[in-house]
């Protein structure tokens, strides 16, 4: 039991009066160091704190306060811990899985929005929110051919900085699950921000979307040749893009995370640069029995690469959170991509698998793939 809590009760079960006094004293979930208390108020026969921290009890229950309707529960996080999560609420028949009323602190995901706990530490990185004095760059749709899926064109949505010339040429940084690197990762504010302040090189960003990822990022290799065969050549003819594999560079989260692997293995040499996070990378010791039918071709080609490793890249950024279950595939990875001759900078975070997650990764990686002011020494 936390100080506050300890304080409340301190005089027995705390009338209505003193239960609104404390919650509008503190902001809730109410963190004291590694202690955090997430705290609900309301009529329930049970409530349960449903988390997204794999390893530990997917439902963990709350305790009620004694002659009271006010509820709470203590859980140790480590410090710059961001955890995402429902409470689920039981009365009588009926079982809620509900936000937290006394958090205002949301994340969006492409299925809605979950509940974000910020433990001790944590801070939402000043660079994802629009800088005035950052001059915004541009995104115009294109057409490309798509004959390797069967069909005539794609759409895809290309990001020009704001200081766009014809007469300069650029990296290439194409990205997997583009929609919802804008939507959920603001990925378009990073990019100003961060180019605006020279952290990061002028860059030419191809943003592309799948309509049936789980199929088409699964390692399937009609993806890559779409990649390398028709959208690489589209953008070149397009824009003025540097040539070398050095400026050219794939990035990708879960299942794109795979897609970029994916398509720099099959073509060696094509894309010096890879930012790969939380990538759903699947072996035989973990299984398509446990990881399910989606994860069959991704075993089959990850086993395929683990027999015979080969450097297939410059240089990769891989990122992971401990929370999440994919936390083992990422970390086993890391020693055989450098025994390659790759240089691989691997970085962990007290998250888990969500779009900001990676969005609180993007500075490190994009930086380190494509640096600013120093992009000279790479060509």
């Amino acid at each position: 039991m936390t100080l506050a809590i300890r304080e409340l009760t301190a005089a027995g079960a705390p009338d209505a009066q003193r239960i609104e006094a404390f919650l509008a004293a503190h902001a809730f979930p109410l963190v004291e160091g590694n202690s955090v208390t997430f705290v609900f108020r309301g009529p329930a026969d049970a409530v349960y704190l449903q988390h997204w921290i794999f390893g530990l009890p997917q439902a963990v229950p709350f305790q009620r306060i004694e002659g009271s309707d006010l509820w709470f529960l203590v859980q140790e996080i480590p410090a710059r811990s961001r955890v995402e999560y429902k409470l689920e609420v039981q009365l009588g028949d009926v079982s809620r899985l509900i936000r937290d009323p006394l958090n205002p602190h949301l994340a969006q995901d492409p299925f809605g929005a979950n509940s974000v706990c910020q433990g001790a530490g944590y801070e939402v990185p000043e660079w994802v929110n629009p800088d005035p004095e950052a001059r915004p760059g541009r995104i115009e749709p294109i057409a490309v051919p798509a004959v390797a899926f069967g069909e005539a064109e794609r759409q895809v949505r290309v990001y020009l900085p704001a200081n766009f010339r014809e007469t300069r040429r650029y990296p290439l940084l194409i990205v997997h699950d583009g929609a919802d690197y804008l939507r959920f990762s603001a990925l378009r504010t990073v990019l100003d921000n961060l180019i605006h302040r020279a952290e990061v090189a002028s860059l030419v960003v191809a943003l592309i979307d799948s309509p049936a990822r789980l199929r088409e990022y699964g390692a399937d290799p009609r993806h890559a040749d779409w990649l390398v065969g028709e959208l690489l050549p589209a953008l070149e003819q397009r824009y003025p893009l540097r040539a070398s594999a050095a400026s050219r560079g794939l990035m990708g989260a879960s299942f794109g995370g795979v897609a970029a692997f994916s398509t720099a293995v099959r073509n060696p040499g094509a894309f010096g640069r890879l930012l790969l996070q939380s990538s759903s990378f699947a072996f035989t010791d973990i299984g398509p029995s446990q990881r399910g039918p989606a994860f069959e071709p991704v075993v089959a080609f990850m086993n395929g690469w683990r027999g015979d490793p080969r450097a297939v890249a410059e240089r990769i950024f891989v990122s992971c959170g401990v929370y999440e279950s994919l936390i083992y595939e990422n970390r086993s990875l890391i020693p055989m991509l450098e025994r390659t001759g790759m240089t691989v900078r691997y970085v962990e975070s007290n998250d888990g698998h969500n779009w900001e997650n990676w969005r609180d990764r993007l500075r490190e990686g994009l930086s380190w793939l494509f640096p600013g002011p120093f992009w000279f020494i790479y060509e």
